[in-house]
């Protein structure tokens, strides 16, 4: 559980409205010390947390409210009409989008370019700078279809990856590339990422409004 404590030598980040996304791994119970923490340290950044449906079995979405002061994304489509999209609200509000932590599931789906929830379309439609920390069960990081989902991520111009670092299973006991990266260390990713695309010109063969990387 992080610090939430004030803290004078935090860097300072150049986006100003943070997506942050929680997944179904166990380390998303730490999310509302890291919501408290980004509140405390960095109280410039406007944060919206978005839940998936697993999300919720380790974390009480009353605990993200009240500690980050804000209401909850539920990740669903809406069940009632809707006078807006919620995906195009998320993709055009964004500044930058962290998925801490993000299961094996959650990074298949996104490289393999599925859309089948709100976060998920405007993950894959948005231009905004994408850092995601892998959390993943013992093999995983080392598995395949991992790698090769990495690979096709990193290929992405504004996707940017924590590795996993070293962690003890709680089934197993081993340790191994199993723990999300801390989210200090994800969000330096991303603001790197930001600067960077923030630098570079507009792609002419871009529309109106789009921009591109060389």
């Amino acid at each position: 559980m992080p610090d939430v404590g004030q803290d004078p030598v935090q860097p300072s980040y150049s986006f100003r409205r943070l997506l942050l996304v929680g997944t179904g791994a166990l380390g998303v119970c730490s999310l509302p010390g890291w919501v408290g923490w980004l509140r405390e340290n960095h109280s410039y950044i406007e944060t919206k947390v978005a839940l998936t449906r697993h999300a919720t079995r380790f974390v009480a979405p009353a605990a993200l409210t009240a500690i980050g002061g804000a209401r909850l994304f539920d990740d669903e489509w809406p069940a009632e009409p809707q006078v807006t999209a919620p995906h195009v609200e998320l993709a055009e509000w964004a500044d930058a989008v962290a998925v801490f932590p993000a299961t094996f599931h959650f990074v298949s789906r996104f490289a393999l370019g599925l859309a089948d929830t709100p976060v998920m379309l405007a993950l894959q439609c948005g231009t905004a700078p994408i850092g995601l920390a892998p959390a993943l069960p013992p093999g995983g990081f080392q598995s395949h279809a991992m790698r090769s989902h990495l690979a096709a991520l990193r290929a992405r111009p504004n996707v940017v990856v924590a590795d996993p670092e070293p962690g003890r299973s709680v089934t197993t006991g081993a340790i191994g590339r199993n723990a999300a990266a801390p989210l200090p260390s994800l969000l330096e990713l991303i603001e790197k990422l930001h600067a960077e695309l923030a630098a570079e010109p507009p792609d002419p063969a871009a529309g109106p409004g789009e921009g591109g990387r060389a």
